[in-house]
């Protein structure tokens, strides 16, 4: 047996196999995006890559599950790195500590694409440069403000509801020719929020659904092709 072996058990050798070959980049490795990293990691995804510019802080401890004591200070991609290696030293890693923009490059071509981002022009940038290489993308709308794990689904960008932020996206994605593409989000209306704006109440159980939605989708989608 192996730390597999559960797994092959589920889904047969053929789509271990797939999912070992498979190369996923996660852009965001804050509350959604340690989640979905973690997904991918456990289902035995091989080549993992990870984006982000932010470091651990202290009020990340409640929801990300990258964030404990002992991490706080340091870069969230190499806490992702670490993390990975813990769970599987075989699979590969590549990380860039950076923010995405619409000037973002990189010379890697992923066989998909998570966005756990919270920035909107991040997302469409994000979104277009995933199109324009024909990359398949899933996307996580809002998780702040959140409580009920029952109203969180896939649906298409362009068909979802309730959520402002996917509201924003929308907007600046139609505006910039993109087309659509599948992402998580909750039709739970938002909390009135408490405090600054940019500082939104959010608790993990909302958070980490998030996330292992987007690895679940990926994982099928690889599964499945």
């Amino acid at each position: 047996m192996d730390r597999l072996f559960r797994t092959r058990l589920l889904f047969g050798d053929v789509a271990i196999k797939k999912l070992k070959n498979a190369t996923v980049m996660v852009v965001g490795c804050g509350a959604v995006g340690s989640f979905a990293i973690e997904a991918l990691a456990r289902s035995g995804v091989g080549h993992i890559v990870v984006v982000d510019f932010d470091t651990v802080e202290e009020t990340n401890i409640n929801r990300q599950l990258f964030a404990t004591c002992r991490t706080i200070g340091m870069p969230k991609v190499d806490v992702a790195e670490s993390r990975i290696h813990d769970i599987s030293p075989d699979i590969l890693v590549d990380k860039f500590n950076m923010f995405w923009d619409a000037d973002t490059d990189i010379d890697l071509r992923p066989d998909f694409i998570i966005d756990a981002i919270d920035s909107v022009p991040s997302k469409v940038a994000l979104a277009q440069w995933a199109q324009a290489h024909n990359i398949p993308i899933i996307a996580s709308m809002g998780a702040a403000l959140k409580t009920d794990i029952t109203k969180i689904q896939v649906g298409n960008l362009y068909k979802t509801s309730v959520c402002p932020l996917a509201g924003r996206v929308r907007k600046l994605a139609r505006d910039a020719g993109v087309a659509d593409y599948p992402v998580v989000f909750s039709t739970e209306k938002s909390a009135p929020v408490v405090g600054h704006a940019k500082n939104m109440g959010s608790i993990i159980t909302v958070t980490g659904t998030f996330g292992l939605m987007l690895g679940g989708y990926v994982i099928d989608k690889i599964i499945g092709e």
